[in-house]
């Protein structure tokens, strides 16, 4: 899995994201979870950057989104809520979990945290019953591909930069200094 997550710069974005919709595919598979998904959290929102989801299962979707404090996630990031949840109705009262569409039954969640130790957001898969089969084994299966997310991410966000400083290296003196002015004495 991590030759899949950890890209060099150069790679094209493209063939990145696809080889994170096989890992993400193929640890929800082994898992046996009817969805699994990468979110980004800012601003107070979630967005779904990559979700798969079984054929007869496709609850939410890629850009799908909503307010994190209305998620499953914020329980899980603040504490309410385990990361092996094997039932998530068990918790409704204890984590006062948001309402769903949708009935969760089993549900794994580990946070996306960046080399700079800034939360980007989490890795969470679920089914819609319950799965007492779940071992703390497989929690930390999904924990080493968050890890590996979060390296992939940062790869990313550094050759971004790298770009952007280059451009900036490459412009013309004038374009850099256009708008100032030395100091008059």
């Amino acid at each position: 899995m991590s030759e899949l997550l950890v890209a060099t710069a150069e790679g094209a974005d493209d063939l990145i994201d696809q080889n994170v919709k096989e890992v993400l595919h193929g640890l929800r598979e082994h898992l046996k979870m009817d969805v699994i998904f990468v979110s980004e959290i800012r601003n107070g929102q979630r967005t779904f950057k990559h979700v798969d989801h079984s054929a007869d299962k496709a609850l939410i979707e890629t850009g799908g989104g909503s307010s994190l404090e209305q998620s499953f996630c914020q329980c899980v990031l603040d504490g309410r809520l385990p990361p092996l949840v094997h039932d998530a109705a068990e918790h409704i009262e204890s984590a006062k979990l948001p309402a769903t569409p949708f009935r969760v039954g089993a549900h794994l969640s580990s946070p996306i945290i960046l080399a700079d130790g800034q939360i980007y957001g989490t890795l969470c898969c679920f089914s819609t019953e319950p799965d007492p089969t779940l071992r703390e084994t497989d929690l930390q299966k999904l924990e080493i591909v968050a890890r590996h997310t979060a390296r992939r991410i940062d790869l990313r966000r550094q050759a971004e930069r790298d770009e952007q400083l280059e451009k900036w290296t490459l412009q013309p003196l004038e374009e850099k200094n256009q708008g100032w002015q030395f100091p008059s004495k």
